[in-house]
């Protein structure tokens, strides 16, 4: 689907449309090149103390997020020993995804229309995770809400960590880029 050449994702054609100029107008841009855009999303799940004690437990996070992001994962290895947690330099922990481009949207559109309000007691998500620079940190405890997942192949429920990178200078500008894309914050 995303390997078609004149295909374009729905969310960069409703920024290209509606949101660039409405944040355009709220922050008072002079220069289009001004408006804050996605740069990127990284995917992040740690297997943690499962890879510790079964090797096949970060295999198995790379495979779940390779499924979930579209685009093969990273498996992450640790870096130094630390012998009271029986990890070793070298060690597979966990795994990573860096999604740019037209899969980046696709897995916002997803995140926002499909996988959060599939979340168990969802209320919203904090409204005061950024970074200082423009950048938004989320925490996901199921990776089984994403519909790609088959709940029943499933072997290990992992956590996931969503890092939205933006080209915003402050965090009133990214939190207003968000919102435009219909992130659910609850404060």
């Amino acid at each position: 689907m995303l390997d078609q050449a004149n295909y374009t994702p729905r969310l960069k054609s409703v920024y290209a449309e509606t949101i660039k100029p409405a944040l355009k107008e709220e922050f008072g841009y002079k220069n289009v090149m001004q408006v804050p855009r996605l740069d990127k999303i990284v995917l992040n799940i740690g297997a943690g103390a499962e890879a510790v004690r079964d090797s096949k437990k970060a295999k198995s996070a790379q495979d779940d997020l390779s499924t979930i992001a579209g685009q093969k994962a990273v498996v992450t290895k640790a870096k130094k020993s630390i012998a009271g947690f029986r990890v070793r330099e070298g060690m597979p922990l966990g795994a990573k995804v860096t999604l740019r481009g037209a899969r980046m949207y696709e897995f916002l559109d997803r995140l926002v229309t499909i996988a959060l309000p599939r979340v168990r007691d969802f209320r919203g998500v904090n409204g005061k995770s950024f970074d200082g620079r423009g950048n938004y940190a989320m925490g996901l405890k199921e990776h089984i809400v994403f519909p790609e997942i088959n709940f029943d192949k499933v072997d290990e429920v992992w956590g996931m960590d969503i890092i939205i990178c933006t080209t915003a200078k402050t965090d009133a500008e990214a939190k207003a880029l968000l919102k435009h894309f219909n992130m659910p914050f609850n404060s």
